[in-house]
């Protein structure tokens, strides 16, 4: 298999667990979700199944499979910024109530690293592991450069952030940690109500890299 013929199909296998991270597919659905032949996406689905990345669930539909879960965790190992940033973030949800994210850049996008959810029952869900855009939101600016932003109804209706920025050891922008949810809580000026103790919590993940 030369290179070019190798990243095809790692760029089909990567589309087929995009897929399955929404829900388990049987074998049409997945060929529907994915666009791929429906014999290129069995031979897919069952050589990720081998190594363990998919599995079968009850019904026969292909899901994400357990070793996903391994070499999550192996990658969060070796990310320490989650791991030291996860008790500061649980500090500020248990202090706010609201949901709060960690987001890096990755690419023309922003990656949630930790999403920790509100304690209300109307909240602001983020998925932890979702990609979205840099140019929509709060969390996008701060990690183009800006050391607090605000933003409202931008990228969702009715949903309202503030982020700030977390630095590495040369001051430079490593991380934006977010405060996110319903506008009616968190106001059209998050800013100035939730501000201050995102700001602190950001500082204080910089602190604590700068150990």
């Amino acid at each position: 298999m030369d290179s070019v013929s190798g990243v095809g199909v790692i760029d089909k296998g990567v589309l087929i667990l995009r897929a399955l991270a929404r829900e388990p597919l049987d074998l049409a659905a997945l060929q529907e979700a994915t666009g791929l032949p429906r014999a290129t996406g069995h031979r897919l689905a069952v050589a990720l199944e081998q190594h363990g990345l998919i599995r079968r669930d009850q019904q026969g539909r292909f899901c994400l499979g357990f070793e996903l879960i391994r070499l999550g965790q192996a990658a969060e190992d070796e990310f320490p910024l989650a791991e030291l940033a996860r008790p500061i973030l649980t500090a500020l949800r248990n202090s706010t109530g609201e949901s709060v994210q960690l987001y890096v850049a990755d690419g023309d996008g922003r990656r949630c690293v930790v999403s920790l959810e509100s304690t209300h029952g109307l909240r602001w869900i983020v998925p932890q592991g979702a990609l979205l855009p840099l140019d929509r939101g709060s969390a996008g600016r701060v990690l183009q450069g800006d050391d607090l932003a605000e933003s409202v109804e931008e990228r969702e209706r009715g949903v309202a952030s503030v982020s700030a920025a977390v630095r590495d050891r040369r001051g430079r922008v490593t991380a934006a940690l977010s405060l996110s949810g319903p506008v009616e809580r968190l106001s059209r000026q998050p800013g100035e109500r939730f501000g201050r103790v995102v700001a602190d919590a950001a500082d204080a993940l910089t602190a604590a890299l700068a150990r």
